[in-house]
């Protein structure tokens, strides 16, 4: 079993940035692909961005391309999401996610799922 724990979520200026961490335990790490997922309120569950395990892949919703960065530190087993240029859409619940292949992580279908952190932009 893998344990994922989102934090850096809070309330931002639109137009600001925020960096989010996840922070993996209880299996290896670094065998794991990993994404981003938010969810505002009355919509559904939206894949943002994933990374392989070896960094080597990413992926990127349209929405986020240009302003979102993810990245991980294998040795520190956590996962990030660098966001910048946030806009009032951007305002959600984000969920950090693991599998054992990056497609499932992908279409929404992860083995693992974190608890979320709060993300709020005001204009």
């Amino acid at each position: 079993q893998v344990q994922l724990v989102e934090s850096g979520g809070g309330l931002v200026q639109a137009g600001g940035s925020l960096r989010l961490s996840c922070a993996a335990s209880g299996r290896t790490f670094s065998s794991y692909h990993m994404g981003w997922f938010h969810q505002a309120p009355g919509k559904e569950r939206e894949i943002v961005a994933a990374i392989s395990w070896s960094s080597g892949s990413t992926y990127y919703a349209d929405s986020v391309k240009g302003r979102f960065t993810i990245s991980r530190d294998n040795a520190k087993n956590t996962v990030y999401l660098q966001m910048n240029s946030l806009k009032p859409e951007d305002t959600a619940l984000y969920y950090c996610a693991a599998s054992s292949t990056l497609h499932t992580v992908v279409v929404g279908r992860p083995d693992y799922w974190g608890q979320g952190t709060q993300v709020t932009v005001s204009s």
